[in-house]
């Protein structure tokens, strides 16, 4: 089989809201593909990038979003910084997204944890997903800097749960005791009463 690099001429800036697509979307299912080095700082990967930063924004309880997630078949995950600080008291970042271009996961630690965890393409499921407890990652940022960073707690567990959607596997495909929301906690979590 032929590896093709991403034709990123397809990706073209929109001003609507990018949708999320869900767990039955083939693209959740498969291997995305790197982005090359020297496109990082194109404005075509800068438009995924702010798409994914519109769409990780519209979700109350959206704590980060791979590519996949909006239909863009590319190694790419974005952190919601605002999330992290609300998330993990002990998070000293300003509040700013963070974004992982090309990631991968350097090292995790032998203590593993058993975390609850949702996912904005497997709406409204929750399950517990056996998680090491610390992580350590490489990518780039969207300067096309390489950034090396090690995490414990939440953002250890989001590292593990994009790195999962940049291989095609849905936090439901390793949880236990997955459980849905009812139609109250719905609107709860949407804001609406």
């Amino acid at each position: 089989m032929t590896l093709l690099l991403p034709n990123l001429s397809f990706y073209c800036y929109s001003l609507s809201m990018p949708e999320i697509v869900q767990r039955t979307s083939p693209i959740l299912h498969n291997e995305a593909l790197p982005v090359p080095l020297e496109e990082i700082k194109s404005p075509k990967v800068a438009a995924v990038i702010e798409d994914m930063k519109k769409a990780l924004a519209s979700q109350k309880d959206g704590a980060a979003i791979a590519a996949p997630q909006i239909g863009v078949n590319l190694r790419i995950f974005v952190v919601s910084g605002r999330m992290l600080k609300i998330a993990d008291k002990s998070y000293k970042g300003d509040g700013s997204d963070q974004v992982y271009i090309n990631p991968e996961i350097t090292k995790l630690s032998k203590e593993k944890k058993n975390l609850e965890e949702g996912c904005l393409s497997v709406r409204w499921l929750y399950g517990k997903v056996k998680r090491a407890a610390r992580a350590s990652i490489t990518a780039y940022d969207e300067n096309g800097e390489l950034v090396k960073r090690g995490a414990s707690g939440v953002l250890a567990q989001v590292f593990q749960h994009e790195v999962d959607h940049l291989n095609g596997i849905l936090f439901t495909d390793k949880a236990s005791d997955v459980w849905e929301m009812t139609e109250e906690e719905i609107r709860e979590a949407q804001g609406k009463e």
